[in-house]
């Protein structure tokens, strides 16, 4: 049922309620027909009658019948429909048919555990388009926000300098950024130092290397000699992982061949126009390619490190400290949704909720084809890969010490490092944990680990051993 899933908040342009309306006191109290008590009146004539010392039952009252004001105005977003099916129905019946499409106890549940009231309600949130911001895209039309009492908008972004500077300016609360740039923001490393955090991996996996149908002879990458190729932005995953890529097979990233980074909307159209030959970047766009016939995929990323982190849900320290309710709400939202994103079962679901122009403005088919794994290669073959994409939210220490490396040996950032500092102090691992645990999710016994790339196991214990081991580097 599609609209099950569509439960957000009120839509800015409906009129206010009025008293005695179905919608009457939406936040934050209850329809006025649907008193948590029973009571055939609202939340603010039963808030009256109670005597002194209820403020506690007051207060789980408000957050009752704001969940189920959200959630109806969600299923039916006409106002005067909604207010007619209300009447028709009465508000027992109308509860009890969100209860079949909404798990109202659970929400109400979490709401009230919250650790105090949001500082911050309305929130503005940045992203790119493209299936590595899934959770942060999709908890706004699958209600993932609402769920946690934010009213929060998330706002398409033409590319990643701009998220960052936005971001810097306040203009956004919080936004989708690569694993990479809280790191460099908190370092300044192509901006002013500002600490920043990065709260939650958005995906894991998820990208790939394109090239141009022309180059389908050329699967060595040793031939690659004088290739031009496009990464979303300097501070990437994808920049890192080219690197490397190309550097094992000999080629030196900044002689060989030139890297640039171009927006991820515009990769497809520069390797249409020839002005690139391929490029390591995020979905749908690798698919996009195939689907309009000028590229096929080289490689998936998992190919070269299987987990790989990509794009990541940041905001800056200040955030995070003068708002810490809100941003336990909003770390929560998108941890929740991350773990819906995780289950295969979900991703056709999600395809269509993030396809829409508003979005990622992708045919259905190609975001389907992404998220399921299950997608033609551009080579005359389909793959079956159920892990092309995954989604895992926890921040491992050891991923940012390994990107911390990466940053080195490319000349990003010089001199001493102190790999763990920096580690834990941008990547929330604890914080993540701690709502895991609460949400009953599975959570590492440390945040470090080992882990392979191309063939080479990492020990983030022995960071300046791993960077010295590499002969292509600019140190």
């Amino acid at each position: 049922m599609v609209l099950a899933q569509r439960y957000v908040v009120a839509q800015p342009h409906e009129p206010s309620p009025m008293p005695g309306s179905a919608d009457h006191l939406l936040f934050p109290r209850a329809l006025v027909t649907s008193c948590p008590c029973g009571g055939n009146h609202g939340v603010a004539d039963h808030d009256a009658q109670q005597p002194a010392g209820a403020e506690a039952a007051v207060g789980e009252s408000a957050v009752t019948g704001a969940i189920h004001s959200a959630v109806l105005r969600a299923v039916i977003p006409d106002p005067l429909t909604r207010r007619a099916f209300v009447r028709a129905v009465g508000a027992g019946t109308a509860l009890a048919a969100l209860r079949e499409v909404f798990p109202l106890d659970v929400a109400t549940a979490l709401a009230q555990s919250a650790p105090g009231p949001l500082e911050k309600r309305q929130l503005k949130i940045g992203f790119i388009p493209i299936t590595c911001a899934t959770p942060i895209i999709m908890a706004e039309p699958l209600g993932y926000y609402a769920k946690y009492g934010l009213e929060a908008e998330v706002i398409k972004t033409a590319g990643w300098a701009v998220i960052r500077d936005k971001a810097i300016n306040k203009e956004y609360d919080a936004a989708h950024m690569l694993s990479p740039m809280p790191l460099a923001i908190s370092l300044g490393a192509g901006a002013t130092a500002i600490p920043w955090t990065m709260a939650a991996i958005e995906n894991i996996n998820g990208q790939a290397i394109t090239l141009a149908s022309k180059h389908k002879d050329k699967r060595d990458p040793k031939e690659w000699k004088g290739f031009r190729f496009a990464v979303p932005f300097d501070y990437s995953m994808h920049n890192y992982l080219l690197r490397y890529y190309l550097a094992e097979a000999g080629l030196d990233p900044d002689r060989d061949v030139s890297i640039r980074a171009v927006p991820p909307p515009e990769m497809v159209a520069n390797l249409r126009a020839d002005n690139i030959d391929g490029f390591l970047g995020p979905d749908p766009f690798n698919q996009r390619a195939v689907y309009d016939g000028v590229g096929f995929i080289h490689l998936l990323s998992r190919e070269l490190w299987d987990g790989h982190p990509c794009c990541a849900f940041a905001a800056s320290r200040e955030f995070v400290e003068t708002m810490p309710n809100t941003f336990q709400a909003l770390l929560r939202a998108i941890i929740d949704a991350t773990a819906f994103a995780a289950k295969a079962e979900n991703r056709k679901q999600i395809a269509e909720a993030i396809a829409p122009t508003n979005y990622l403005n992708q045919p259905v088919t190609v975001v389907e084809q992404v998220l399921t794994g299950t997608f033609a290669d551009g080579l005359g073959g389909v793959q079956r890969v159920p892990n092309r994409i995954d989604f895992d939210p926890f921040p491992w220490h050891s991923m940012a010490v390994w990107i911390l490396t990466q940053m080195k040996r490319w000349g990003q950032i010089k001199g001493d490092v102190d790999y763990r500092k920096v580690a834990e102090q941008v990547f929330l691992a604890t914080d993540a944990a701690k709502l895991m645990r609460e949400m009953n999710l599975p959570v590492p016994q440390s945040s470090y680990q080992r882990f392979t790339v191309m063939g080479k196991e990492f020990d983030p214990s022995k960071p300046e051993g791993y960077l010295d081991s590499f002969a292509i580097r600019r140190l």
